[in-house]
């Protein structure tokens, strides 16, 4: 089986047990995170913050933002501009959000353009490696890409729940490892080689 292919199954086989966990499961999963993270994940003012709006039976990390904005986090949320790229845009208390493509909710286009310090990053799978399989279209591997091109080289931290761990990704070379994961067990960072 090919990597893509592999990539594929696991990534069908890890959704399929995020979408069984019970709403309430969910809920109380996406609020320990919060507890986890909150005040953990290292940040100074005015450090950019991407987050996301959950889709589908994603991870709720509302409340973590919310407590990284309190500690003085600028917050942002992935756009979808085409088939092959997101940005992120400012999200301001008061300023409404607007559907942005791929079943995603963020700031309409008046909303400044930002280049995030740490990056909370939604992924169907993840290994104790840092690996990660993320939704199939590659937006947040071309993101990161194009961040670091600019010389801008943002933390990355996986959101998912324990479910979506696997033994092993496999890794390509155009896959970009997580320097940690927030699960509802806990943060946990990665050695990186």
């Amino acid at each position: 089986m090919s990597p893509k292919d592999l990539k594929a199954a696991l990534r069908k086989e890890r959704l399929a047990l995020r979408d069984e966990m019970p709403l309430e499961v969910r809920i109380e999963a996406s609020l320990s995170m919060a507890e986890h993270a909150g005040d953990v994940i290292a940040l100074d003012p005015g450090h950019v913050v991407s987050g996301f709006w959950p889709i589908r039976s994603e991870a709720d990390i509302r409340p973590l933002m919310v407590r990284l904005r309190d500690r003085g986090a600028r917050l942002c949320l992935p756009v979808i501009l085409d088939k092959k790229t997101i940005v992120f845009r400012e999200l301001v208390d008061g300023v409404a959000v607007v559907e942005t493509g791929f079943g995603t909710t963020g700031p309409g286009p008046d909303a400044p353009e930002l280049d995030p310090d740490i990056m909370l990053v939604p992924l169907s799978a993840f290994d104790s490696a840092g690996h990660r399989i993320g939704y199939g279209a590659g937006y947040y591997d071309r993101a990161i890409e194009r961040l670091r091109r600019k010389g801008h080289m943002p933390r990355l931290i996986g959101i998912a729940f324990d479910c979506q761990e696997v033994a092993s990704v496999p890794a390509e070379p155009h896959d970009v490892a997580l320097d940690a994961v927030l699960t509802e067990s806990g943060f946990r960072h990665f050695k990186q080689d």
